[in-house]
């Protein structure tokens, strides 16, 4: 077998394998899905799974990952773009993903997965606080948090408001958290 009909063959099979898990939690949630019903819902064996996945919990992290990747690859600081533009394609690149994002953060998802995508959102929240005298790492996990919570909002809600319109109201609460939390007290 070719190297490219290889990797056609294990990108149709992580195709497969995460269609299968999105359509699993939204009909059953995460916290009960087996492996066995994601490799037969995908319709690939157990030995395919574990090629590619340690766990249900290792499938769901990659395609975080690779998704947080994409997002952040398209966030560089080289990016001559500006901060509300970027956070808007934050939020297209949720909208490419809803089902997957809806699934894992909806009422079926996964409690450990919001808690990785908030830590993930807080620490990219940091970089950019880098610069101010905030409270340590209590305005970028609030802001960690606010934004999980936006999302499900947003994804709950069919999306009522576009991807720009979201970044915006998002990115003047978090620079409203930011501001109150630089204040000198008194």
């Amino acid at each position: 077998m070719s190297q490219s009909t290889g990797n056609v063959r294990v990108r149709r099979t992580r195709k497969l394998l995460r269609d299968a898990l999105v359509e699993l939690i939204e009909e059953r949630g995460f916290e009960r899905l087996t492996v066995g019903e994601i490799t037969e819902r995908a319709m690939v064996s157990r030995a395919a799974f574990y090629r590619n996945y340690r766990d249900k919990y290792h499938l769901v992290e990659q395609i975080f990952d690779e998704a947080m990747e994409a997002l952040l690859g398209s966030m560089t600081e080289d990016d001559e773009r500006p901060p509300i533009e970027r956070w808007a394609a934050f939020f297209e690149h949720v909208a490419e993903y809803q089902r997957l994002y809806g699934a894992l953060l909806g009422k079926k998802g996964s409690p450990w997965f919001a808690a990785k995508m908030q830590s993930s959102l807080s620490n990219m929240v940091a970089q950019h606080l880098d610069p101010f005298p905030t409270s340590g790492g209590l305005v970028a996990t609030l802001a960690g948090g606010m934004f999980v919570q936006a999302i499900t909002w947003w994804l709950e809600n069919g999306r009522p408001m576009s991807p720009n319109e979201i970044a915006a109201q998002t990115g003047r609460l978090a620079s409203a958290l930011i501001t109150e939390a630089n204040r000198t007290p008194g």
